[in-house]
């Protein structure tokens, strides 16, 4: 890291919710990383993008230039809207130095993490003013436990953020989807049946 990266060093920290066209992308959060993990690495930018519930939470470090252009960027994105500054300051170091930017989804590592359990459902909107800073000190330890590992600017998994939507509302409610299934068979056979004996 150079003088001038640590003497002009900012955060940039953001909420936002998915719209449909980021719902109907067919890998969404996979999209977004792959276009700026090659920038961010031109820019010297590096942070983590977090996708959960319906909302993202961002946070982003780099010269204060580079990220006031990449907000503005953001700000144009039809992938989300209601786009809320949580934050805009001078940090003295980094915390993601090796991800020009990591993309991971909420559910599927942090369930089981009693700090993030005050958090859940992940709704960064309903947050205390401060509370954004707690969750991200739970993703800077993630991100020193993958850097141990060396996933570094590893891509995520291919998703459709629809379909995880979908399957989570599903997944918490199979018992009630099985029922009107059935009932909808039941309701086809008895029209059916009514509509053959008319004929005999």
């Amino acid at each position: 890291m150079t003088s001038s990266d640590t003497t002009n060093l900012y955060q940039f920290i953001y909420i936002s919710r998915i719209t449909s066209i980021g719902l109907s992308g067919a890998s969404t959060l996979n999209d977004i990383a792959e276009v700026s993990i090659a920038h961010n690495k031109a820019e010297n930018i590096s942070g983590i993008l977090c996708y959960g519930n319906g909302y993202f939470f961002q946070y982003i470090e780099g010269s204060e230039q580079a990220l006031t252009n990449l907000k503005n960027r953001i700000l144009k994105d039809s992938r989300h809207k209601e786009v809320q500054t949580l934050e805009f300051s001078a940090i003295t170091e980094r915390r993601f130095t090796g991800w020009s930017l990591r993309s991971i989804i909420l559910e599927r590592w942090m369930l089981k993490d009693p700090k993030m359990k005050a958090l859940l459902p992940f709704n960064p909107y309903n947050w205390a003013p401060d509370e954004w800073m707690g969750f991200v000190n739970i993703l800077q330890g993630y991100y020193e436990n993958q850097e141990i590992e060396g996933e570094i600017d590893t891509q995520p998994i291919k998703y459709s953020a629809l379909g995880l939507t979908f399957s989570r509302v599903v997944g918490q409610h199979q018992a009630f989807f099985l029922i009107q299934t059935v009932l909808g068979i039941l309701i086809v056979l008895a029209l059916l049946w009514f509509m053959l004996s008319d004929k005999i």
